[in-house]
C-alpha cells in the first residue's frame, strides 16, 4: 500500500511568522526517512500504512503542543492505493513524461 499525506501544520496564535514552529514538524518528517517533499503551502509524504501517516499527524501536533502553543491548524488529504511504494515521484514523473520537466515544490 502506498499512502499520499499532503500536511499543513501551524500554530495560530504564534503571530504570522511560524517558520520556527513548523522547521521542528519537518524536521521530524526528514528524519523518519520517509520520502518527502516540502512546499510553500504544506508538505507531501509517503508512508505505507494509513496509522503511519496518521502518527505523523498526531507527533506534529505533540511537537506545537510541547513549544506552548495553544491552538493549531491541520489540513490533511490523503491519497491512498493499494500497490507499490514511489508514487510521491511517480506521480510528477508522469506528468514530466507528458510535458517535460517542471518546476517543483520548495
Amino acid at each position: 500500500m502506498s499512502v499520499i499525506l499532503d500536511l499543513t501544520v501551524f500554530p495560530t496564535d504564534q503571530g504570522a511568522s511560524v517558520s520556527r514552529f513548523v522547521a521542528p514538524i519537518v524536521a521530524m518528517i526528514r528524519d523518519t526517512g520517509l520520502d518527502y517533499r516540502l512546499s510553500p503551502m504544506g508538505t507531501q509524504v509517503e508512508t505505507a500504512t494509513l496509522p503511519e501517516a496518521l502518527d505523523l499527524i498526531a507527533r506534529a501536533q505533540g511537537l506545537l503542543d510541547e513549544q506552548g502553543c495553544e491552538r493549531v491548524y491541520i489540513v490533511a488529504k490523503f491519497d491512498i492505493r493499494k500497490g507499490p511504494p514511489g508514487r510521491l515521484s511517480g506521480k510528477i514523473q508522469s506528468v514530466e513524461g507528458r510535458i517535460g520537466a517542471v518546476r517543483q515544490g520548495a
